[in-house]
């Protein structure tokens, strides 16, 4: 029977843990069992020495198992799922998901909140007033049987460790270690319940992973960890050096995804938009992507993703009309611009810094209990590449209070950078990353 002493001794020399060892750790974890302490210590001993792929995969299982499994195989065809890793105005949720289902292909999805300077799917369609995403098991599948989709809060008890771990990972420095990020993501994700998943992995100074090199090493990680699950992955690695799309915050986000489904939105979002669903489409009917990029084209170009999204909302408790007419979405009562000082190029708009700026103005949260402003954020007026004249705005900030306009100013400042050469335009997707 192995013991948290005997555990910590085998990793600090550097040891594979076994499926048992690693088991009675999770097990002691949820059950509060083990002491915060030897926790804490295993925890740093994994930042420094690593998990083997088998590790990692121990790991992520037992995680998933530490709570309540969503069993989906009572709704017909193939499910897939996807997931970001986090980033400033990335929408695309609510565009791929009635894109997907519009093409034929069920969506049970569950997400989460934001936290800090990254935004969460969930509170973005808690700005449609009436919408509630507390569905429950039974209610959620039923709805995805009944329309093909449904975008719900994750239940409290899906991988209960992993929260556990989380907030001790906060507190002691451990964050940012891929076997301890791909196990807590992974493991919701095959909790979950999908059949097959599909990763979006940002890189850039929006990101959780600042370097092409370190987004690549999580997406293998993750696929790895998909591979022995037997659970079918693909990740694609997308940029996050700026903003997706010109709105960042939780109505005006949303405003923005109703725009790409109605076929004028921002042409970086629409595209990445399209290349996900595109992409789930094919993992469920196992053709090409290209083939499926021209049907999620059609289900935008012919208004039924809109429906479907429509549709959504109204089963939930909203009112259909906040998606399929111009002009429902509260407003900010105050907007306030950001003026270019210079004249010249935008040669870098820094997404963490724009992120920090709306989390300022009430777009965003500290703690997860903290309550969000849903009209709060802001909206980009221009974007790297484009010429400014000083005076000039570059963007608006939406905001119902006036005593963080002047730090979110400030942010802004640091975060716009102007020079007198356009940049070179960075890829909005650099790779794929399978099995």
């Amino acid at each position: 029977m192995p013991t948290m002493y005997s555990i910590l001794a085998k990793k600090r020399a550097g040891l594979p843990l076994s499926g048992e060892e690693i088991g009675f750790f999770v097990a002691g974890v949820s059950d509060g069992t083990i002491p915060d302490y030897q926790t804490s210590a295993l925890l740093m001993a994994i930042c420094i020495l690593g998990l083997s792929p088998e590790e990692t995969t121990r790991l992520t299982l037992a995680m998933a198992d530490s709570g309540e499994r969503t069993d989906l195989s009572g709704i017909p065809g193939v499910k897939v799922d996807k997931h970001s890793t986090g980033g400033v105005g990335d929408k695309t949720t609510l565009i791929t998901a009635p894109v997907v289902a519009a093409c034929g292909v069920p969506v049970a999805k569950m997400s989460g909140r934001g936290l800090g300077f990254t935004g969460g799917t969930i509170d973005k369609l808690e700005a449609i007033p009436g919408l509630s995403t507390n569905l429950t098991l039974e209610g959620f599948k039923a709805q995805v049987q009944k329309i093909g989709l449904a975008l719900a809060a994750q239940t409290g008890n899906l991988a209960p460790a992993d929260k556990a771990l989380y907030a001790l990972r906060d507190l002691t420095a451990t964050v940012d270690s891929i076997p301890l990020i791909a196990s807590s993501v992974m493991s919701k994700k095959l909790a979950a319940g999908a059949d097959k998943i599909l990763l979006d992995v940002k890189v850039g100074a929006g990101a959780f992973m600042p370097t092409i090199e370190q987004a690549e090493e999580l997406a293998r990680c993750m696929v790895d960890i998909g591979r022995l699950a037997g659970r079918p992955v693909v990740a694609l690695i997308t940029d996050m050096e700026a903003p997706l799309g010109r709105a960042v915050g939780n109505s005006l986000e949303v405003e923005e995804a109703i725009d790409v489904l109605k076929g004028r939105g921002p042409a970086d979002i629409t595209e990445l938009s399209l290349t996900l669903a595109a992409h789930m489409v094919a993992m469920a009917t196992g053709d090409r992507p290209d083939h499926c990029r021209v049907r999620c084209e059609k289900a935008l170009s012919d208004g039924s993703a809109l429906i479907k999204l429509a549709e959504m909302v109204g089963a939930q408790g909203g009112d259909p009309r906040y998606i399929t007419e111009d002009g429902y979405l509260a407003k900010a009562p105050i907007i306030r611009p950001f003026m270019a000082t210079d004249s010249g190029y935008i040669t870098r708009l820094d997404a963490r810094l724009v992120g920090e700026a709306s989390m300022l103005l009430g777009a965003g949260r500290t703690r997860k209990d903290q309550a969000i402003d849903p009209t709060a954020g802001l909206v980009l007026l221009n974007k790297p590449g484009d010429a400014v004249q000083a005076g000039q705005p570059v963007c608006l900030l939406h905001t119902s209070h006036n005593h963080n306009l002047s730090a979110a100013l400030k942010v802004l400042s640091r975060a716009v950078s102007i020079g007198d050469t356009p940049p070179t335009p960075r890829p909005l997707i650099h790779t794929e990353i399978s099995a």
